[in-house]
């Protein structure tokens, strides 16, 4: 029997190495990995094998039912068994490793608007309109189906950033706008604009922005109320950092800075939450964010104040709750080195079984 099972346990162990090329071991307590386990007749020679959620079957994230890029896009990648990067320390202390970590989000009002980047999703059948605008050489010129009450990030007087982000639910197409005014007839005004097709891994053209600086889509790093509530965020975060490099690292395409120094981040580079830092003191919801931080990490997508997290302003979040992550500093980052995942510079498909 014993013969059995071991041998068994080699076949599903081959089987394992011939489909990832690698078997780790994970922590048993990780909400990261699954199990299987062998039983044996003997007393205390059960068989366990940790198979990391890399190797499973996991769906993309879902916005409005719709996927939210494919499950193998960088996005939604793992990045917490990957290496630090060469240049960790010197980001990290560029950005503030004393400065503390903010939700720029939340309930309420903050200077008159609501806190955080809301978006919109609608039917394939919303009326799309003309936008013009200012850097039309890197921007889609659409038309896009925003309607008349689309939600503008600060709220429809503010003078900050200005982002519309809309859904087409039906087709799974992102429209996103950066400095957007709403003009008579029903026609828009805005700084730049992107297209997003959502069951794509296309990148925008080297060098183009987007509604953000680093030329990626917001929406996808964005803290949503309900997958914190749902226990799980299974995607990277987006954040923002004072100063950045004039450079742009995979999956970012645009850099917004003249600062050539290699202290400073480039936009594109992922930082992830020290896998030593204890979390468990935290809210159930604060914990949740922490989690994804440690295993998807976040992108730098925007310059803006130091460990800035990127959320959409929703009436039921807790704000005393998310301030306790100000309890959490630059120190406990280290930046991410993400080149062993590039299948191709276009692409933000990742290479599996790192």
């Amino acid at each position: 029997m014993k013969l059995n099972i071991r041998t068994s346990l080699l076949a599903i162990c081959g089987l394992l190495l011939a489909l990832t090329g690698s078997v780790r071991a994970q922590d048993p307590g990780s909400n990261l990995s699954h199990h299987l386990v062998v039983h044996s007749t003997y007393p205390g020679e059960d068989y366990f094998i940790y198979l990391p959620s890399i190797l499973t079957t996991q769906a993309s994230p879902q916005v409005a039912g719709c996927a939210v890029f494919p499950a193998d896009n960088v996005w939604n990648t793992p990045v917490d068994t990957l290496p630090v990067h060469a240049n960790s320390d010197a980001y990290v202390a560029t950005i503030g490793a004393d400065a503390h970590v903010h939700a720029d989000f939340g309930s309420g009002t903050w200077d008159g608007g609501p806190i955080g980047i809301p978006y919109v999703d609608v039917p394939g059948s919303q009326p799309k309109v003309a936008v013009t605008f200012e850097y039309d050489d890197e921007s889609d010129p659409g038309p896009y189906p925003i309607p008349p009450d689309a939600p503008i990030e600060g709220g429809p007087d503010s003078d900050g950033d200005r982002h519309v982000l809309v859904l087409d639910r039906d087709n799974c197409i992102l429209y996103e706008l950066f400095y957007a005014f709403p003009q008579p007839g029903g026609s828009w005004e805005a700084g730049s604009g992107a297209i997003f097709d959502l069951s794509s891994h296309a990148l925008r053209p080297a060098g183009w922005t987007s509604a953000d600086a680093a030329g990626l889509p917001i929406l996808p790093g964005l803290v949503r109320y309900e997958k914190v509530a749902a226990g799980e965020i299974r995607h990277a975060l987006r954040f923002t950092a004072p100063q950045t490099r004039r450079a742009y690292v995979w999956p970012a395409r645009h850099y917004a800075s003249n600062l050539t120094g290699e202290q400073y981040p480039p936009m594109g580079q992922r930082f992830r939450l020290r896998a030593d830092l204890n979390v468990s003191g935290f809210s159930a919801e604060v914990q949740v964010i922490l989690r994804a931080l440690k295993t998807y990490g976040m992108i730098l997508a925007d310059n803006g104040s130091s460990w800035f997290i990127s959320g959409v302003p929703d009436e039921r979040w807790d704000n005393d709750a998310l301030h306790a992550l100000h309890d959490v500093k630059g120190s406990d980052f280290e930046a991410v080195d993400t080149s062993s995942l590039m299948v191709d510079p276009d692409s933000g498909q990742v290479r599996r079984n790192q």
